[in-house]
């Protein structure tokens, strides 16, 4: 599926970790596909409400599955890539017109 919304389909998502050395540039493409992931589940199932945070937690758990790749490169998801992640997020549920707690929607998260 391609994301239809323009403004979503012309974010570049994780762009702070994209040119840092401390983020593989292979996992940080594995989160710039997560969240792509977010926002085409977001237009298929266009969920009412609160319940978009099971999609959110879907994507954090997710991260929080990938934060194992980074250890394993000798990086890890830490306060610039947490940063990022939930300005995505929150950029995502913005441009679908979600009213949203951030903490809320990435209550799962583990990094």
């Amino acid at each position: 599926m391609t994301i239809k919304n323009d403004t979503v389909k012309q974010r570049k998502f994780l762009e702070s970790m994209i040119d840092d050395n401390y983020y593989p540039k292979h996992l940080v493409e594995k989160g710039q596909r997560l969240l792509v992931a977010l926002a085409e589940r977001i237009e298929k199932e266009a969920p009412k409400g609160n319940a978009v945070y099971a999609l959110t937690h879907a994507t954090t758990e997710a991260f929080n599955d990938l934060q194992e790749e980074f250890f394993e490169a000798e990086s890890e998801i830490e306060t610039m890539a947490r940063e990022a992640i939930a300005e995505d997020i929150g950029f995502i549920l913005k441009a679908y017109g979600y009213e949203f707690d951030i903490e809320e929607a990435l209550a799962p998260r583990d990094w």
